[in-house]
């Protein structure tokens, strides 16, 4: 094969080399059955042994003694060869990939226990609208790198920049409210997103932040946050999320009861110092459309991975074996009329 790859330069193997053991085969049929054995002529006349000379010794039936044509061993041999599947490489393809680098970073503090949003019809808590939403989001993304992380008191990582975007739902969806602290620590959370986005390259590193309240824990200052977060390229997009509180219901009318405040202009400017876009969604329905806009904010296209694709080759040797046996027809034919 190595001998093969030397004369055809592209040469990449065969597919089912195992079949290359047939070669031998009519050699060995021919050697180790004995011929039939040939108890003379129905009906003897004088010049029977020049007819069996004239048919070229064949001993009745085949046998060890036929003649068999240097055309047959030449066709069995290509046909043997085309069914190992010899292979080719083809010229190498850099196919563009395009997708996204996001990091997702869900606020679980206790504000988003508020149940003014309303979904399928029900009023449901704040936190199980942004899970669908965002599970929705997850579901239409194609080749994209996406992580999660979560962050209430403190801000933890649950899931790094991935194409493994199933598990990513998983993990959203195993999320519940005050997991990570009762109080909103937007600044931690930035620096938590920052360090999970520097392995990726240069102007692929996003952040889409959802929070609905205002930072009240944490080490770091948001704006300070914000400020290394643009040092690294790292581009954060704010969405600023919930309706008007705790939904009371009198005589079957929803009213709001004041609800939680929201920092919407340290959000705006988190999004201005990265070079991101604030949002703000007072429902489902524009959550849903926020993240609908940012999907089409964020297309990466960068070159893919080099590949040589193979090339099936058997069509040459099958040919081949097609043409001796055409050629084998014709010669046998003209033999026979010499005879």
């Amino acid at each position: 094969m190595n001998a093969l790859a030397s004369v055809w330069p592209a040469f990449a193997g065969f597919d089912w080399p195992w079949l290359l053991v047939a070669l031998p085969l009519p050699w060995l049929v021919r050697r180790l059955l004995p011929p039939l054995r040939d108890d003379g002529p129905a009906l003897r006349v004088p010049w029977s042994a020049r007819v069996r000379e004239l048919a070229g010794g064949v001993t009745h039936g085949g046998g060890r003694g036929a003649r068999v044509p240097a055309l047959a061993w030449i066709g069995w041999a290509l046909l043997c060869v085309a069914a190992a599947r010899p292979m080719a490489w083809g010229e190498a393809v850099q196919p563009p990939d395009v997708g996204r680098e996001l990091m997702l970073a869900v606020d679980l503090s206790a504000s988003m226990g508020e149940r003014d949003m309303v979904l399928g019809g029900e009023v449901v808590d704040r936190l199980t609208a942004a899970k669908a939403v965002i599970a929705d989001f997850l579901e239409r993304r194609q080749g994209d790198r996406v992580g999660l992380l979560v962050f209430g008191r403190s801000a933890y990582a649950l899931a790094p920049p991935t194409t493994d975007l199933a598990s990513v739902r998983e993990q959203l969806a195993d999320t519940v409210v005050a997991l990570a602290g009762r109080e909103t620590a937007i600044g931690d959370a930035i620096g938590l997103g920052v360090k999970r986005l520097q392995s990726q390259r240069e102007g692929q590193r996003v952040l889409v932040l959802l929070t609905d309240g205002v930072n009240t824990a944490g080490m770091l200052d948001p704006l300070k946050a914000a400020g290394i977060a643009a040092d690294e390229d790292v581009r954060i997009h704010t969405i600023a999320f919930g309706g008007e509180g705790e939904a009371l219901s009198v005589f079957g009318f929803r009213l709001p009861s004041g609800g939680s405040e929201i920092d919407e202009a340290t959000l705006a400017r988190i999004a201005d110092m990265t070079g991101g876009r604030s949002f703000r969604a007072a429902d489902t329905e524009s959550l849903a459309q926020i993240y609908a806009e940012i999907d089409q904010l964020e297309p990466i296209e960068h070159p893919g991975e080099a590949l040589r694709p193979r090339l099936e080759r058997y069509p040459w040797p099958l040919a081949a074996a097609l043409c001796c046996g055409l050629l084998a027809v014709p010669l046998a034919w003209r033999r026979r009329r010499l005879a």
